[in-house]
């Protein structure tokens, strides 16, 4: 019976491997929370280790494949992050009513809500260009290929992208960048609410 009451405290107290790990991770999720309200400096460290990878690739002359799956990755993560989250072309052959983009000139003003928001594209951009710098230690991962053409592949394949996604932008009248658009200030909200005179 004594043996018993042993196991279970044993299987109560968590490990220490495991307590190490789980604050760990609180401690990493603390980090990227602090972190969030600076877009800019963000930015500028995912901007500096993507240099700092190119410059690896140069100078080692290698992991061409490394560099033309990063480089998908990134368009990839770029065409989510100017996509809407209700796309509107398939909206159309829904039936079903949820908020969508204004495609009329007098229908409600709805504002651009992103497939992949800010954070997540910076957050999953920094973290696949960390995963390809770590790629280029490693002999296994340099594939020889003619880089000329993965080169030729992915410019093709952003041009035929980026075609596709302005079209679609056009179509449905939407721009997913809030720079220049017209911002509701505080006097113009005074003037709305004053009562007409």
């Amino acid at each position: 019976m004594m043996e018993d009451a042993g196991e279970d405290v044993l299987r109560q107290r968590p490990s220490m491997v495991l307590t190490f790990f789980k604050r760990l991770g609180q401690t990493y999720q603390l980090m990227l929370d602090r972190w969030t309200p600076y877009t800019m400096s963000r930015w500028a460290t995912t901007v500096f280790l993507i240099l700092a990878f190119i410059g690896r690739i140069i100078i080692a002359q290698g992991w061409y494949i490394v560099t033309y799956a990063l480089a998908i990755y990134h368009l990839n993560l770029f065409l989510a992050f100017l996509t809407p989250k209700i796309d509107p072309a398939m909206s159309e052959l829904d039936d079903d009513e949820g908020p969508e983009l204004p495609t009329r000139q007098n229908e409600e003003f709805r504002p651009f809500i992103r497939r992949l928001p800010e954070f997540k594209f910076w957050y999953s951009a920094t973290k696949a260009t960390v995963i390809a710098f770590t790629c280029t230690f490693f002999e296994l991962f340099n594939v020889p290929v003619f880089w000329p053409i993965l080169v030729m592949y992915f410019l093709t394949l952003f041009c035929i992208t980026m075609k596709r996604q302005i079209k679609h932008m056009i179509r449905y009248r939407y721009i997913p960048f809030t720079w220049g658009k017209p911002k509701f200030q505080e006097s113009q909200a005074r003037e709305d609410a004053a009562p007409p005179k």
